[in-house]
């Protein structure tokens, strides 16, 4: 039996990571796996050296050779970008590059936050087989909890958080919304270009407009709201779980 902690680069996933090895002691082998996706921002390189230090041991990458990673390989191969049957990036670069890794005595930690159970009701559903294991919904903290954790561990937060972005995806997540892909075109108009493109390749649009579906190219620039600050402002929780692994 082992324990595998499924790190995202994102906050919630590096502190479910230390508050589980903190907890196993030493008692289990544990794992720590990152499944790679060449789009997301590169300064996750440094964040992940960053965790490695405080975590104390290295982190496993995976990725799957056959898209290189990329979802744009994905969408291309596929056809299909993202609609009522999901995203197929999550479940090729993401899913399949976990069940091939997992092994079935395996006790699985996930970045669950407080406010995500309805997130992992699901996932339990669709996974009843899997042992899982959620640090952060087990210790009430939030997501704000965990970047502000991160700050008092003296780890500075991934670039994406630091532009404002509430979760540390691929740049130019095809599950954003109107005011999410504004953002992208105004931080990273180059791959903000080429999702546009790609979506008239494929003739399908991923974000709407007044309850309308719309390509990129004629996306409104005042199109959506997305919120510039985020509140990483520490609960008594956080404050808590610290002491786990002082």
């Amino acid at each position: 039996m082992r324990i595998v902690c499924w790190f995202s680069c994102g906050a919630a996933s590096a502190v479910a990571t230390k508050l589980a090895i903190a907890e196993n002691a030493g008692k289990l082998p544990l794992i720590i796996a990152y499944t790679e996706v060449a789009e997301e921002h590169p300064d996750n390189k440094r964040f992940l050296k960053d965790c490695e230090k405080w975590f104390g041991q290295e982190i496993q990458i995976l990725r799957n050779e056959k898209y290189q990673g990329s979802i744009f390989n994905v969408f291309e191969k596929n056809r299909y970008i993202v609609g009522i049957a999901g995203a197929p990036c999550t479940k090729f670069l993401k899913k399949e590059v976990r069940q091939k890794f997992e092994q079935l005595t395996d006790r699985q930690v996930f970045g669950y936050t407080a406010e995500e159970q309805h997130r992992l009701d699901r996932f339990i559903d669709a996974n009843n087989d899997v042992d899982i294991w959620t640090p952060l919904i087990d210790k009430g903290l939030s997501k704000e909890d965990c970047l502000a954790m991160l700050r008092n561990a003296n780890i500075e937060l991934p670039e994406m958080y630091r532009l404002g972005y509430h979760n540390n995806n691929c740049i130019g997540c095809v599950k954003g919304g109107a005011g999410y892909w504004n953002k992208i075109r105004v931080d990273f108009p180059q791959h903000f270009d080429r999702m546009a493109k790609l979506e008239r390749v494929i003739g399908a649009s991923i974000t709407k407009s007044k309850g309308e579906r719309v390509y990129l190219d004629e996306l409104p620039p005042d199109a959506g709201d997305y919120p510039k600050e985020q509140n990483i402002e520490c609960s008594i929780f956080c404050h808590m779980a610290e002491e786990d692994y002082k």
